[in-house]
């Protein structure tokens, strides 16, 4: 359910997803090969089912968010990770995460935390390997914002 809630912001959503890839999971029972660990081997199958239920929803549910960035100033402000990671834990990091754009966020997700490659993402996705890295580099930098900006909040003077 993690995985899938990665993915999807509604919770009915994400167990629609789960009961899918659990039914795989029990109908390619057969084709486990004891050499993969049982836990990567549905992991795999969990991500591949929001692969293809994303492709089926594709045209009724995105909307790719273009930015012009000649209007995005440059932050001169960094983020000191050492300082970011006292104070956020991977609920809150997760929180943040969900906040992104629909196919932003997946594609974050797909990169950055299930370790998949631009060109993979490209093909699972159906979008060009560079649209893939703009999509990570938004989220980086927009979760740095939300980072920096929660950081500033909560400090005392």
């Amino acid at each position: 359910m993690s995985i899938c809630l990665r993915y999807h912001r509604e919770e009915s959503d994400a167990a629609a997803v789960l009961n899918q890839g659990f039914l795989k999971i029990i109908t390619k029972m057969d084709t486990y090969r004891t050499k993969i660990p049982f836990e990567a081997w549905i992991r795999r199958i969990m991500i591949n089912t929001i692969i293809d239920e994303y492709r089926k929803n594709r045209h009724v549910k995105e909307l790719i968010e273009y930015k012009d960035f000649s209007e995005i100033e440059a932050s001169s402000e960094l983020v000191d990770l050492n300082e970011a990671d006292k104070q956020f834990d991977a609920a809150q990091l997760e929180a943040l995460i969900q906040q992104l754009p629909s196919m932003t966020q997946k594609v974050f997700n797909l990169f950055a935390i299930d370790g998949y490659t631009h060109k993979e993402i490209a093909e699972m996705l159906k979008i060009s390997a560079g649209t893939s890295k703009w999509h990570v580099s938004s989220a980086r930098k927009k979760l740095a914002e939300w980072m920096r900006k929660a950081m500033n909040s909560s400090r005392v003077i």
